[in-house]
């Protein structure tokens, strides 16, 4: 394209033409359109369009030739890759009506999850976009909750957590607790502590990742998987300081280090401390596979980027229904 505002141009808007261009009315309306129009460096057009072909409604890539602006969506992609006249068109564009934002910020808010396949290191180089990493209030009332949350919730399971402690002790030999080397905030290792769901040489032929039916599973350890009772312990964590009520879980560093080269900016989680129940958990069924741990990633950037306390409440009510309705693992 030659000249990338030419259609703007040649439509030089009077007053009264502005104001009977037609503006979203809600950004509920924003985020149902059947078309979105996405513009990109000529060079990522093809791949971009591999990755958007994945989403249920039409996409139109680099049409510059737009001059109806009436409730259309603009999105870019790696816009400072842009020519100058292609960046002064979406600017007229915004100027004239048009709702304008960043491919990844629209799409994530669209889905309730981030497409991590879009992210480039400029995503998270503006830290108060991220206000669980720049807010100290925001860290300090979450780690209030974290301590009164945690001690209600012992208080409150005691008599089922002796319990299983319990019939853990007399359906197989080894300890009641399992504590297990994880990665937490800033990349630190802690050790984890869960009610022992597994036979006690579970690992002897080396570590892997659980599965929905793990054969090394006890029966009393698959009842307190499904319904998250294995979990308990963990209060523990966060009492220490280790974890959080919510955020995303933690994972083992011999994991970590193969999902890392296959899941970009996968060790970003670790920006804040690793919860007993997150987003993720809740919105996505158990899974133990690459395929499940980019899932999960989604979901765990999304949460970073858009955390607030109404968001932990939520997902700690959603944790609720898990355990009253048997809906875990």
């Amino acid at each position: 394209m030659n000249n990338a505002t030419e259609g703007l141009e040649k439509d030089t808007l009077d007053i009264s033409t502005f104001v009977l261009n037609k503006r979203f009315k809600s950004k509920k309306e924003v985020m149902s359109q059947k078309v979105i129009y996405v513009y990109c460096p000529s060079d990522f057009q093809d791949e971009l369009a591999t990755i958007l072909s994945d989403y249920n409604f039409e996409i139109v890539l680099n049409d510059y030739s737009i001059r109806d602006l009436s409730k259309k969506v603009f999105c870019h992609y790696k816009s400072a890759a842009l020519t100058e006249e292609q960046r002064d068109y979406l600017v007229k564009a915004t100027e004239r009506g048009a709702w304008v934002e960043p491919l990844v910020s629209y799409l994530d808010e669209r889905h309730n999850y981030t497409d991590i396949r879009l992210l480039h290191s400029s995503y998270f180089l503006h830290q108060k976009a991220f206000t669980i990493l720049s807010n100290k209030r925001t860290q300090i009332m979450k780690r209030v909750a974290d301590v009164l949350g945690s001690l209600v919730i012992l208080l409150m399971t005691l008599p089922i957590s002796i319990l299983f402690a319990v019939l853990i002790k007399l359906e197989s030999k080894g300890p009641i607790f399992y504590k297990q080397r994880r990665t937490g905030q800033y990349n630190e290792e802690f050790e984890i502590i869960k009610f022992r769901s597994m036979a006690q040489d579970a690992e002897k032929h080396g570590a892997k990742w659980a599965s929905a039916h793990d054969s090394r599973v006890t029966r009393v350890g698959k009842f307190i998987r499904k319904t998250r009772i294995d979990e308990i312990p963990q209060l523990i964590n966060v009492l220490r300081g280790e974890m959080s009520l919510v955020g995303p879980r933690p994972e083992r560093e011999i994991f970590i280090k193969v999902l890392e080269e296959e899941i970009p900016y996968y060790r970003f989680r670790h920006a804040v401390k690793p919860g007993v129940t997150g987003l993720a958990q809740v919105s996505y069924p158990y899974g133990a596979s690459i395929e499940d741990a980019v899932w999960k990633h989604k979901y765990d950037i999304h949460y970073i980027k858009h955390h607030s306390s109404l968001l932990d409440i939520s997902i700690l009510f959603r944790t609720v229904k898990t355990v009253l309705f048997g809906m875990g693992r």
